[in-house]
Order: C-alpha cells, then structure tokens, then sequence
C-alpha cells in the first residue's frame, strides 16, 4: 500500500512540476512577447505608431487579477489588436496622468489615438461587444 502511495505522489509532483513548466514557457516572467512593456519614455510614440486596434493593460506585478488578467488579454483580444502592457510601480507618472486609481485598467486605442477606458469581463465576448461599443461612439478625450 505505501508503494502504491509513494507512487501516486511521484506523478502527482511530475504532473505539478510539468505544470509549472508550461506555465512559465508559455509566460516566462509577466511581460511577452506579444505585450511589450511600455513606460514613460515609448507609450506615446509606440502607440501613434498602432494601425487598428490596440490594448494596453495597466498592471502591476503584485495585483493578483492582473496576473489572471495578463494570461487571459492574449486568449480574448481580437486578432488584430495589438497588445501593450504598463507596469504602474515602474510608470507611475502614467497612471496618474491616465488617472488610472483601479487595477487592472484596460485603454483603447484606435489607429494610434485614444479612444476609451474598456470596462469589461476579459473573455472574447465580453472584451469583443465592449470594443464594439466603444468603437461605435465617439472617441473620448485622451486623460
């Protein structure tokens, strides 16, 4: 009976450990490739230069719905949205001047300007009508 126990756990640790593995190739550390980080320097001059759609997330490594949230964007966003992330405790200038008081924080940008604060579920329908609305109104002004 304990060898069978003893067993059982040495899957379960390699099932884990496997886990743990894919998770961290699939996001090795919390910016990737297809969400480059943005700071105060590259936030303005990368997103004029956005053709379409484009998300930027404000986050912050300790946040925990914004690691969920991060993981998710990629999976939800339209294809053709481009994929940006801040990081408030590295660009804090940019969340006040984006009045930004609440994590996570999702903008939009449309053909490199401003366009609204997205206030949705990160799932592809929610994320998908919440840009359909907000594409179909006139665009905010930029905070």
């Amino acid at each position: 009976m304990r060898a069978v126990i003893g067993e059982s756990a040495k899957k379960f640790r390699l099932i884990v450990k496997l886990s743990a593995e894919t998770e961290f190739t699939q996001n090795p550390g919390m910016t990737t490739p297809s969400m480059p980080l943005l700071d105060e320097a590259t936030y303005h001059r990368l997103l004029a230069q956005t053709q379409s759609l484009a998300l930027v997330l404000f986050s912050s490594s300790s946040c925990g719905t914004c690691r969920v949230v991060e993981r998710q964007l990629p999976l939800s966003a339209p294809a053709e949205a481009q994929l940006f992330k801040v990081d408030v405790q590295v660009a804090a200038a940019l969340a006040r001047a984006f009045e930004v008081f609440h994590l996570p924080t999702l903008l939009l940008y449309v053909d490199g300007h401003y366009h609204a604060r997205l206030d949705c579920a990160v799932t592809p329908a929610a994320l998908r009508t919440a840009i359909d609305y907000a594409v179909s109104q006139p665009a905010e002004e930029e905070p």
